[in-house]
């Protein structure tokens, strides 16, 4: 990945699975820089104004999945509100290099809520059809003013809902982090508020302060707890749901999306029978 001038959302984000990750060859690629242009309270990856946006960063990622053989690799970006399409193009053309140069890879992205610029954003990459698009809602509204103060819950959720109602077939995944003080029947409703939106994949993972000067933990979740959130989650209609302390976006996402897959084959044959 260094090779090629690449960063990694497993060390910028100091994600705890790195090494089992990038001992089974899976990583997540991070485009359009290594510098955000907010400062969410539970997020380690730095901010500040980003640089030029790397021409050759669509070339290099095709190349790091074809060298380490990937079957499914995950794309995200930090948030580029400097940018007039908030780094949409930039999502399209990684696809489009990945479809030409490893077409038996499936595409996961994982993209920012191009505040102000969402509608012409999600037309230009449901155009390029990823396979799973995921945005993550990452707490419940009411702690988004201390923890995600630059984005809006309901504009996260109409995104995830846009991508659906242009392309039924691609999969929608979110995810929430647990332990930033909310509330068990918050988190139910967020899990409505998805299924509302038809999403998909739901994860849910324990929140870890990366520093000091982020955002503090106020609960350790029990596994137990989180195995009971991904009963209920399961018996709202969620294709698939991975619920554990360790669970990240990224976290499995190769396995994940072919369970999701035969999920999704499963209903629609019992739906034609």
């Amino acid at each position: 990945m260094r090779d090629l001038n690449l960063n990694t959302v497993c060390e910028e984000a100091a994600c705890p699975n790195i090494g089992e990750c990038w001992t089974k060859k899976h990583a997540t690629v991070m485009i359009l820089g290594d510098t955000c242009t907010r400062a969410c309270a539970f997020c380690n990856v730095k901010t500040g104004m980003p640089g030029r946006v790397d021409p050759l960063e669509p070339a290099h990622t095709a190349e790091a999945a074809a060298k380490l053989g990937l079957e499914h690799i995950v794309i995200t970006s930090v948030d580029r509100d400097d940018l007039p399409d908030g780094g949409a193009s930039q999502f399209v053309k990684v696809i489009e290099e990945l479809r030409r140069t490893t077409p038996s890879t499936t595409i996961e992205i994982l993209t920012p809520d191009f505040r102000g610029k969402m509608r012409p954003a999600i037309e230009a990459i449901v155009a390029a059809r990823p396979d799973v698009y995921n945005h993550n809602l990452e707490t419940v509204p009411r702690l988004y003013p201390t923890i995600r103060p630059g984005a809006r819950y309901y504009a996260s959720l109409r995104l995830l809902e846009e991508v659906k109602r242009h392309d039924p077939t691609i999969f929608t995944k979110s995810g929430v982090m647990l332990g930033l003080g909310e509330e068990r029947l918050e988190v139910h409703q967020v899990m409505d508020d998805m299924r509302c939106a038809d999403i998909d994949f739901l994860t849910m993972g324990q929140y870890l302060r990366p520093t000091p000067k982020h955002a503090e933990v106020k609960e350790f979740v029990t596994p137990q707890a989180f195995n009971a959130y991904g009963a209920i989650a399961r018996a709202k209609g969620f294709l698939q749901v991975a619920a554990s302390p360790l669970t990240r976006s990224s976290y499995h996402a190769g396995e994940d999306f072919a369970q999701m897959r035969a999920a999704r084959e499963a209903k629609l044959g019992r739906t034609r029978v």
